[in-house]
């Protein structure tokens, strides 16, 4: 009988055509452990297909008859991670199967951050990115601020006599943008590395076809909507029970906007300062000032909501290692917030600058921590439906299953 290696042999022999020649073989990439686990929980999902239609995953899989690295990194980051199929699933655990997309995902993405984090020696600070270290961050950058202003003009400076509302009077507007344009431009930078690396890592395991503009629009309109949040029956997902809840669609959505409008605010009043010449700070009704309350507020409600959800789910959900990492951004976010909204409401006290280092320096704890933090998980993600929504419009390559 002739070896695996012979009839090998004879098959590439074949594909090369008459010539005769052998096509080499491509070595696949070694799967890690947590990449082995999805591998496996994917094989045996694509035999049963009873979650087909709960998200984007399971038509993604039904394209696929096996999963090397690149699937598996595009799939984990597809995953939101809502945990229907877990509940759904006759094969969890305590099925011999154990089955647990949610966790077998969740591994898989944290270790997606942390291999394609740019540079990639920092990739480790995905491990360590925790709550404690966060509100370290946070307290070391505000008694750094608090210390020069105490240098600059002593007690009367801090406790803001001398600022009479205008806390431009303690940190120049020039120095706050020396301060913080720098690691906002490597904050941009390194997230568009990262997200570059592992966009050209998947898309030839995802067809391979550029992203066309409806691709686009639905991937969009799947991002701003959260559309994979509803448990793909639109009555929502799981928390701590088999209940169905829409609240960490809300809470996403209060977060994320409140966020946005948050910048749009900074952005606001970075046109004001550079092309109209109307320096801060800015008093209702202007936009910025709108912008800004109506944003933190929504933030707050939004991160409260999500802390109390994160604390209260079900411990099978996710991967309880990168909890730390979870709570530390959304406490880095509610302190953002909580203390801009105190900033506006105390700028008529003494207590003006305290409030103007807390504000600040959860702010720079914010950002320098943003590259290598749960922030990322919206940028994979998003690249992930884009290659999703290209892919799904193009023949399925194993002739089964409806997209």
């Amino acid at each position: 009988m002739q070896s695996f290696e012979q009839l090998g042999q004879q098959a590439r022999a074949l594909a090369g055509g008459s010539t005769g020649k052998v096509i080499p073989i491509v070595p696949a990439q070694q799967l890690s452990a947590a990449e082995g686990e999805v591998a496996r929980v994917m094989q045996i999902c694509n035999a049963c297909r009873y979650c087909e239609g709960f998200c984007a995953v399971f038509p993604a899989m039904t394209r696929r008859l096996e999963f090397g690295k690149a699937d598996v990194n595009y799939l984990a980051n597809l995953c939101h991670n809502c945990g229907a199929c877990l509940h759904a699933c006759q094969y969890a655990p305590p099925h011999a199967f154990g089955i647990n997309i949610p966790k077998a995902m969740a591994e898989v993405r944290g270790q997606t951050y942390a291999d394609y984090a740019w540079p990639p020696a920092l990739g480790k600070l995905y491990q360590r990115n925790g709550l404690t270290l966060s509100l370290a961050l946070v307290a070391a950058l505000t008694l750094f601020l608090v210390l020069a202003a105490l240098r600059e003009g002593g007690l009367e400076a801090l406790w803001g006599a001398k600022l009479g509302g205008d806390f431009y009077n303690l940190f120049p507007h020039n120095l706050l943008v020396g301060m913080f344009a720098p690691v906002f431009l490597f904050v941009v930078f390194a997230l568009f590395m990262g997200v570059r690396r592992f966009w050209k890592d998947v898309k030839p395991a995802t067809s391979g076809v550029d992203v066309s503009g409806a691709a686009a629009t639905e991937a969009t309109g799947d991002v701003l909507r959260l559309k994979y949040l509803d448990g793909g029956h639109g009555d929502g997902c799981h928390n701590e029970d088999d209940a169905y809840t829409l609240k960490r669609r809300r809470y996403h959505h209060l977060t994320f906007y409140g966020f946005m409008l948050c910048f749009a605010a900074t952005a606001v009043a970075t046109v004001y300062h550079y092309v109209f010449g109307w320096e801060a700070p800015y008093d209702l009704p202007s936009l910025p000032k709108i912008l800004g309350g109506v944003g933190g507020l929504s933030l707050m409600l939004g991160t409260a909501g999500l802390w109390h959800l994160n604390r209260t789910r079900h411990p099978l959900h996710g991967d309880a290692k990168q909890k730390p990492m979870d709570l530390g951004f959304i406490a880095l976010l509610f302190l953002v917030a909580a203390s801009g909204l105190a900033l506006w409401l105390g700028r008529a006290t003494p207590a003006l600058a305290l409030l103007l280092c807390l504000h600040l320096g959860a702010v720079m704890a914010l950002f320098i921590t943003l590259p290598y933090g749960k922030f990322a998980h919206g940028v994979f993600r998003t690249a992930a439906l884009l290659r999703f929504n290209t892919e799904k419009r193009q023949p399925n390559p194993v002739g089964l299953g409806a997209d």
